[in-house]
């Protein structure tokens, strides 16, 4: 990691608060509480850590650092996956409200996320509608002078916990981004989600819900996507950490194992091993930092840079995570030991903010449009 942030996609602000995350993740332990109650307090402890201000933009026309954005996710993956996940949900969730959101609705909602008070939900998903945005059922209609909701979103991370969420739904003048306050009368949680890498996620259930348009009628494709162009990028920076710890603990195992006479870590099969996943790591840490930096100098959209990103560094952290989980053998798969954590932990990352599949017909496009 030292090696990293000398490279010149940094400067001296990061590698200050590259010591901040590393002080703040050493001081993360385990915790036997229900997983809801887990996250809640790890946003207030990143609030209290004013770590949660990269998240946000107060001020109106205010840009992102989406270097900080993903050096922070990095280093907290490394060290607790959850902690990542706390993190990055407070910037998602309001992430349309940073870009598009009035003065007063920034005023309203985006202290107390920075303050790790309140909790945000991005709602977009829905059962027949995930990276086909086109397909969204849920329906607003204007009653008077408000916005009414109704529909169903599903897989949605901080469901039943969030404050506040960001929903979008499909009004006449087409898909438009709504903020939802919680507790609402529309509002139901109808199902907690269970999965292999546990994390607060629900369906929602949104019958005649009042909610506050963001931006404009129509703007909600421009503002979902906008939103990902900055917070795409960071999912490969999660699973950049994800693999810095599988690598890790991977090293500390073969040197500490013997086999057969002698160290694990003495045998070239090992060694090969070991040379690939170094590789892999260095490689999705230039993808990831390259489309950051090309973000905060340009403030232009990295589409391209940023699929990129999260395609390789998802999809290399499978690998290396499976290599080190290898080099474990038995004892890799034993339930609650780090590497077998990792393991059910990087799945998810290679499907939400857009599958693989998905990040390779993005940069096909580009790719195409390119060569014209």
């Amino acid at each position: 990691m030292k090696s990293c942030l000398e490279w010149p996609f940094f400067e001296e602000r990061h590698r200050k608060l590259a010591g901040e995350l590393h002080e703040f993740a050493n001081g993360v332990s385990e915790d036997d509480a229900p997983i809801e109650s887990q996250c809640k307090a790890l946003v207030r402890k990143l609030g209290e850590a004013g770590l949660l201000k990269h998240c946000c933009v107060l001020e109106e026309g205010g840009r992102f650092d989406v270097r900080s954005l993903a050096l922070s996710r990095d280093i907290l993956a490394r060290r607790d996956a959850l902690a990542d996940f706390a993190f990055d949900m407070q910037g998602l969730g309001t992430g349309p409200i940073s870009l598009f959101g009035s003065s007063s609705q920034r005023k309203k909602y985006l202290p107390g996320v920075i303050q790790g008070k309140n909790i945000p939900a991005f709602a977009l998903s829905e059962p027949q509608a995930g990276s086909d945005v086109g397909a969204i059922a849920t329906r607003a209609r204007r009653e008077g002078s408000r916005w009414v909701l109704d529909g169903t979103k599903t897989w949605i991370s901080n469901g039943g916990i969030a404050d506040h969420y960001v929903v979008f739904a499909k009004a006449e003048e087409g898909l438009s981004a709504f903020v939802v306050d919680a507790p609402n009368p529309g509002l139901k949680i109808s199902q907690k989600i269970e999965t292999i890498a546990p994390h607060p996620l629900a369906t929602l259930e949104l019958s005649g819900c009042a909610g506050e348009l963001i931006g404009a009628p129509g703007q909600g494709f421009k503002i979902a996507m906008a939103t990902l162009d900055v917070f795409r990028t960071t999912v490969g920076a999660a699973a950049l950490g994800l693999a810095r710890r599988a690598l890790d603990e991977a090293l500390a195992r073969v040197k500490s194992r013997r086999v057969f006479g002698k160290a694990l870590a003495e045998f070239q099969l090992t060694q090969a091993r070991l040379a690939d996943m170094a590789v892999a790591v260095d490689a999705a840490a230039l993808l990831v930092y390259r489309a950051a930096w090309v973000k905060d100098k340009t403030n232009g959209r990295i589409t391209r840079e940023a699929a990129m990103a999260k395609l390789f560094a998802t999809e290399s952290a499978q690998q290396v995570i499976d290599s080190a989980l290898q080099l474990f053998g038995g004892t890799g798969v034993v339930s609650g030991m780090a590497v077998e954590r990792l393991y059910r932990e990087i799945r998810a990352l290679r499907i939400y903010e857009g599958t693989s599949e998905i990040q390779k017909l993005v940069i096909a496009g580009a790719v195409l449009e390119g060569s014209r």
